[in-house]
């Protein structure tokens, strides 16, 4: 990116400005921390006509950012916003955790209260950034190595965010965020955390990422990864149930129904694949170029179809098959007569309909079992219009060593109450912690869970 270079380079003298700032804060004043229920989806298709208030940074810190880039203070309190991590509601999220059914030798534990808690970063030295499809994004800190969080606290408090969602880092630290409309890099991101102002760079301007005309609150939460070509790759949801044949051709142009992929620092966009509804969780395979990814289908179409995809892309340009199939090989009866793309590639798993698979990874800890080594981890964050709710669980994909898929399965279940019906918890996505465990976050109950294995108990 330009000017990275010279961010990370100033990294010494910007520590250091922070930390004597830090010195003379006072403590720090509690969060409210009240949990929301975001749920995966809006109910059927968003007129052409209807559209959210204007997006973009939050009123009043737009010259910030540009501050920030020119290692400038933005007079930004030092009472950093803190959450909580003790009293009533985190004793009754450990209480729901009792019901978390894993396999033998597995456990789950509260690893940090954090409020709209959706996809996940995890920093070389083990903070653990948070996004949310609000205003925030979260900085978790084990500062004991106890395997619970000590703090949370708002990353980046100066810069005003919208829908903050995708959070990726790169292999040199620097901390993607994906907003709805904008990308911003944050180098040396666990180097300048504890501080409000923070090393900050413009990778997409605020209504560049897709048009302003097709900004809507339906599908709008983007994800990231960095690609092993050392591309940032972007999926970008499109504000349909299923789109008019008349958005198409834009769609196509932008990348929306698609996966993007630019270099870091936002120039030679493309499109790399096509025919995505609404992915919300992205991951290539290691040591590999498969990019692989979930993607949400057709409502309206009854409880029992469409299924849900997990897809495996192995080159540019694939397209899979979105809005001609409505999942799986399912056609959408908006264009049961029109002809269908050429060479359309069809899910390698079809999951449970409507559990909406969002946030996906593949485990490279070792704490695990073998078996576990190179498997999908995703998300089921669970349905919002079934007539019997499904999901709310994580489960778990095993590969064959040629990447096929070998069997697909629930591996956390229990946050669906099956006698009222009822939702405990939404699974929104899942990281690996730097020890081998597995994160969790939750952004119905407002949280990220720890899923650790213990060899003796096996």
């Amino acid at each position: 990116m330009e000017g990275k270079a010279f961010l990370v380079g100033a990294g010494l003298l910007l520590a250091s400005v922070a930390s004597m700032a830090l010195a003379q804060q006072q403590q720090p004043q509690p969060g409210r921390g009240v949990p929301s229920n975001t749920a995966g989806s809006t109910p059927g298709e968003t007129p052409t006509n209807v559209r959210p208030p204007p997006g973009g940074p939050v009123q009043g810190q737009a010259d910030n950012l540009e501050r920030l880039q020119q290692f400038r203070t933005t007079g930004a309190s030092l009472q950093i916003e803190t959450v909580p991590q003790e009293g009533r509601r985190a004793d009754a999220l450990r209480r729901n955790l009792e019901r978390i059914r894993l396999p033998e030798g597995f456990r789950i534990d509260l690893y940090a209260v954090v409020p709209d808690a959706r996809h996940m970063a995890v920093g070389a030295g083990g903070v653990v950034f948070v996004g949310t499809r609000k205003t925030r994004v979260w900085a978790l800190t084990d500062r004991d190595r106890d395997r619970v969080a000590d703090e949370v606290k708002v990353f980046a408090p100066s810069i005003g965010f919208s829908v903050p969602n995708g959070l990726c880092f790169s292999p040199d630290g620097i901390l993607y965020v994906i907003e709805h409309n904008r990308v911003v890099a944050f180098p040396a991101a666990e180097f300048f955390y504890e501080s409000p102002d923070v090393a900050a760079e413009v990778v997409v301007p605020q209504g560049q990422l897709v048009p302003a005309s097709e900004e809507s609150f339906n599908h709008g939460a983007r994800v990231c990864r960095i690609g092993p070509d050392n591309k940032l790759y972007i999926s970008l949801g499109q504000p349909f149930n299923v789109p008019p044949p008349a958005k198409l051709d834009l769609y196509g142009q932008v990348g929306m129904s698609g996966i993007i992929r630019m270099d870091r620092n936002g120039q030679n966009r493309e499109v790399y694949a096509r025919g995505v509804r609404n992915s919300v969780g992205i991951a290539f395979r290691p040591n590999s170029s498969e990019l692989w990814f979930t993607d949400n289908q057709v409502d309206g179409m009854g409880d029992n179809t469409p299924p849900g995809e997990i897809n495996r892309s192995t080159a540019a340009g694939q397209h899979f098959g979105f809005p001609w199939y409505g999942g799986g090989n399912v056609r959408t009866r908006e264009y049961a007569d029109s002809q269908p793309p050429a060479n359309v590639v069809f899910p390698v798993v079809e999951t449970q309909n409507h559990a909406a698979d969002l946030g996906m990874t593949f485990y490279d800890g070792r704490m695990f079992p073998e078996e576990y080594r190179g498997a999908i981890f995703n998300a089921q964050h669970g349905s919002w219009n079934r007539t019997e709710p499904v999901g709310a669980r994580v489960m778990v994909t095993f590969l064959n060593p040629d990447g096929s898929v070998k069997e697909s399965k629930p591996f956390a279940e229990g946050w669906l109450d099956d006698e009222t019906n009822e939702y405990l918890g939404r699974p929104a996505d899942v990281a690996v912690l730097r020890d081998g465990s597995l994160l969790v976050s939750d952004d119905m109950a407002g949280a990220v869970y720890r899923i650790s294995y213990n060899r003796s108990r096996r």
